[in-house]
C-alpha cells in the first residue's frame, strides 16, 4: 500500500521495529486473522510519540493492538498501520509501599505476580485474566467481583496528535467493560495503582483458588477471547446460550463450548469468518428465543 511503503521508509527516523505482512494470527488470543500492512513496535515511550506523529503527518490513523485478548481480526487482514504496545511498555516498580506504577504493555499476569512478591492485596481478581495492563484499563477488565477500577489512580496517554496527558480515575470514566479511552483517539502509555498491603500466603491462596475455578469452568485450552459476550442486565450470557440448546453448537472451526458456554472457542482451525457466524448464530437465537440481546465484549477488528 501507498502509506504503508511511506512509513517504511521512515524506518530510519523512529525507534521502532518495523514489520510489513504481519500475521494477525500470531498477535490474537483466537489465532485467527489475515496480515496487518505494517506493524510498528515502539520501544519505549518517546518511539511511541515518533511513530504517532510520522502516523499523523501521513494523515493515517493507527490501529492500537496490545496483547490481541479480546479482538476478532478478520481474514482479510487489517488494511492499516498497527502500534502494537509490547515489549518496550512492560516496566513496572513501586512509588512508595503500596502504589504501583505500570506500563500499557505488561501483562495483567506480571502485574498481579509482582503484586504477591511485593505482598499486595487488591489484584487477586485479576490473575489469571489475559491481556495487557493497558487493555485491562480500556475495557475495566474485572472478574469475581472485582474491577479495574477498584485499583487504579490514574492514568497517562498520548493521542494521535501528539499531545500528553493524565486521566484521574474518574475521568476515565470505567464503567461494565467501558472507559473513556474506547473509540477515542487517546494511547494509554502507564497506569498508577492503588493496592493495600496483606499477607502474601493469603493473597497466593487467594490467587490459586481464583486460577483453579478458572481451569474447572473455563476452556482455557483452547484459543478464545474470553468471555464473548457481555453480562446483559438480570441475566447471564451463559446461561442463556445453554437454555437456547446451543452447548458444542459448531460452524466450521469455531464451537460454543461445551465446557462454558459463555466462551466461543477456536475448536479447530476455525477462521475469522467462523467465528463471526457463531457469534451472530448465537444473538439471533438468543434473541429469538428469549428477547435478550447480547452485546460482545470481543471487538471485531
Amino acid at each position: 500500500m501507498e502509506y504503508s511503503e511511506k512509513m517504511f521508509d521512515f524506518r530510519d527516523g523512529i525507534n521502532c521495529e518495523i514489520k510489513k505482512d504481519v500475521p494477525m494470527k500470531m498477535y490474537s488470543s483466537f489465532k485467527t486473522g489475515g496480515n496487518a500492512s505494517l506493524m510498528l513496535s515502539p520501544k519505549d515511550e518517546k518511539s511511541l510519540f515518533e511513530a504517532v506523529k510520522k502516523c499523523k503527518e501521513n494523515n493515517i490513523r493507527p490501529f492500537i493492538l496490545g496483547n490481541g485478548s479480546n479482538i476478532l481480526v478478520s481474514d482479510g487482514g487489517i488494511d492499516n498501520v498497527v502500534i502494537h504496545i509490547g515489549k518496550g511498555f512492560d516496566e513496572i516498580s513501586l512509588i512508595d509501599d503500596t502504589t504501583i506504577r505500570c506500563y500499557a504493555g505488561c501483562s495483567l499476569m506480571r502485574l498481579c505476580r509482582f503484586a504477591l512478591e511485593n505482598s499486595l492485596s487488591g489484584l487477586e481478581f485479576a490473575y489469571g485474566i489475559p491481556g495487557s495492563v493497558g487493555g485491562a484499563i480500556y475495557m475495566n477488565a474485572g472478574a469475581y467481583g472485582g474491577e479495574m477500577k477498584d485499583v487504579v489512580v490514574s492514568c497517562d496517554y498520548i493521542t494521535f496528535d501528539g499531545d500528553k496527558g493524565t486521566y484521574t480515575k474518574d475521568e476515565m470514566q470505567l464503567s461494565y467493560r467501558n472507559s473513556i479511552f474506547n473509540n477515542s483517539d487517546k494511547i494509554i502509555v502507564s497506569v498508577i495503582l492503588k493496592l493495600e498491603k496483606g499477607s502474601k500466603t493469603e493473597i497466593e491462596n487467594k490467587m490459586n483458588e481464583l486460577m483453579g475455578k478458572r481451569k474447572s469452568k473455563q476452556p482455557l485450552e483452547y484459543p478464545s477471547a474470553g468471555s464473548t459476550f457481555k453480562r446483559p442486565e438480570g441475566h447471564f450470557a451463559g446461561q442463556l446460550i445453554e437454555e437456547c440448546g446451543l452447548r458444542g453448537k459448531t460452524i466450521g472451526g469455531a464451537q460454543v463450548s461445551e465446557k462454558h458456554c459463555g466462551f466461543i472457542i477456536n475448536k479447530n482451525n476455525a477462521s475469522s469468518d467462523d467465528i463471526k457466524d457463531l457469534i451472530e448464530f448465537v444473538r439471533d437465537e438468543v434473541l429469538e428465543q428469549k428477547g435478550v440481546y447480547l452485546e460482545t465484549e470481543v471487538k471485531f477488528i
